[in-house]
């Protein structure tokens, strides 16, 4: 049995450089066990990813289930040279995510900014005209991610090019169906065989007819020449595409938006109210709160010295994943946007992405991946019903998922607060409790004893940014501690 760290993994494929040194933990509090990192994704082909036949979650093309970890990094394309980039994806790959979520045409006046090699994507703004050698950056990145086993969520474009009405700062290019068809059909022809998922919408809702229709052509030209290519919608937040797109037939698995509101809101809400439609579709938090953004920025009276911070971050992956979403996205104010000195700073960023790639939530997301990724992730179901007593909204609302074979449960504490399970739903002998500490990584057993009745499990620490993740496994299935991937 071998385990190995996603940085390890990383240098020994010669992929990355000492830059990426200090992702590793400090040293082990005393009487704890360090969880050990999973594995990178080998380099070699797994596209193209299809939907699991339950419709619950992703499959790579040899059946595997595959982990949807995003970070948003709208502006990529548009601002960052070749160098720059590569030591973004570099870095990405070295932190766990699996998926980087980057705009052809950019938000941040991606049609009139040239890119960081002095060119436009579109010759005189005509989506019928585009520029190469624009988009030959667009493929350098892509393949470069492709290298290391990175798979991009590529956005055509942002809405602001195409919406009806919400269509600043622009300019709108995109205003009849016949010329987003072929848009569609060139990004289909050029990306199509490369790892990705082309993601429409751009932070912009279906409102109207004319939304509907130039939306529609956007996915035909995609189909028609990206068959196999899945598709998903980026809908403007909070807000969730299902709710006018999810019975399209292109549309192979919702994103929600919930957005940068509310520090103690429940974005899992979101995703049980998805899982509940038919045809079963997979679903995820495409756009939660970003890491160092001013909360409840678009509310009048916001604080503009509150910001996100890595327990927010944290908070919205557990809650979104355990409801049953299939993968779930990060952000961060100031990487999304590329920002560095002498740009314009866009929600107050003021620290730049090459600084930021390194904040603490970052770090937070690997242990996301592994905690899952060291369980048979792919079976588990919502079930609140482990949960014994009062559960009241707000920052402590716990959220808990089970197996569906039973072997295994996890429940998670935002606030670090005693939970109380009913043991008995697992239908084990004997349990054994973990708890994983997702700031660190770190899996602390507490005991092996018998699987029946209602038991109180207090965390080791409490309050706000003390959450937790209680692990319940089946003992006859001997699964490693949580965190540690076996290879």
């Amino acid at each position: 049995m071998r385990f190995i760290s996603f940085a390890r993994a990383a240098l020994a494929a010669g992929v990355l450089g000492p830059s990426v040194a200090h992702a590793s933990a400090p040293a082990d509090p005393p009487g704890t066990r360090p969880a050990a990192p999973a594995i990178v994704t080998p380099a070699a082909s797994f596209h193209p990813l299809r939907v699991s036949p339950d419709g619950r979650h992703l499959l790579r093309a040899d059946g595997q289930p595959f982990f949807y970890l995003a970070d948003t990094a709208w502006s990529l394309f548009h601002r960052l040279t070749r160098d720059e980039a590569d030591l973004y994806l570099r870095n990405r790959l070295a932190k766990g995510f699996t998926v980087i979520q980057a705009v052809a045409l950019s938000e941040s006046d991606g049609l009139r900014t040239p890119n960081a090699y002095g060119e436009r994507p579109l010759v005189e703004n005509d989506p019928r005209r585009p520029n190469e050698r624009y988009f030959a950056h667009v493929d350098w990145v892509i393949d470069r991610a492709a290298e290391v086993g990175l798979t991009f969520a590529l956005l055509p474009t942002w809405g602001d090019k195409w919406h009806s009405r919400q269509n600043e700062p622009g300019p709108k290019v995109f205003h009849d169906a016949a010329t987003a068809r072929d848009f569609g059909r060139f990004i289909g022809r050029r990306y199509g065989s490369r790892p990705v998922i082309f993601v429409l919408g751009g932070d912009r809702n279906v409102e109207t007819p004319e939304d509907l229709a130039l939306t529609r052509a956007f996915a035909e030209g995609l189909k028609e020449t990206a068959p196999k290519t899945l598709v998903t919608y980026h809908p403007r937040g909070p807000g969730r595409s299902s709710d006018a797109l999810h019975r399209e037939p292109w549309l192979d698995f919702n994103m929600i938006q919930s957005s940068h509101t509310g520090r103690g809101s429940d974005n899992g809400g979101n995703v049980e109210h998805d899982r509940a439609l038919e045809p079963a579709k997979p679903t995820l938090d495409g756009e939660p709160r970003y890491e160092a953004l001013m909360v409840d920025f678009y509310m009048r009276g916001a604080n503009p010295a509150v910001h996100f911070d890595d327990s927010d971050v944290r908070m919205a992956a557990y809650r979104a994943l355990l409801a049953g979403a299939a993968g779930h996205t990060y952000g961060n104010n100031n990487i999304w946007q590329m920002w560095s000195p002498g740009r314009p700073s866009v929600l107050g960023a003021d620290t730049p992405w090459s600084e930021a790639i390194d904040h603490p939530g970052a770090f937070q997301m690997g242990h996301v991946r592994r905690l899952f990724e060291s369980r048979p992730w792919e079976q588990l179901e919502p079930d609140q019903g482990l949960l014994v007593g009062p559960n009241p909204p707000g920052d402590g609302f716990v959220r808990a998922a089970i197996a569906r074979d039973r072997s295994f449960a996890f429940v998670y504490s935002p606030r670090g607060e005693p939970v109380m399970v009913d043991q008995g739903r697992l239908g084990a002998r004997d349990l054994t409790a973990w708890w994983f500490d997702p700031r660190y990584g770190r899996a602390y057993f507490v005991h092996t004893g018998v699987g029946t009745a209602n038991q109180v499990f207090t965390p080791p620490s409490s309050g706000r940014g003390c959450d937790w993740i209680l692990v319940l496994d089946d003992a006859a299935k001997g699964y490693p501690p949580p965190g540690e991937v076996q290879r």
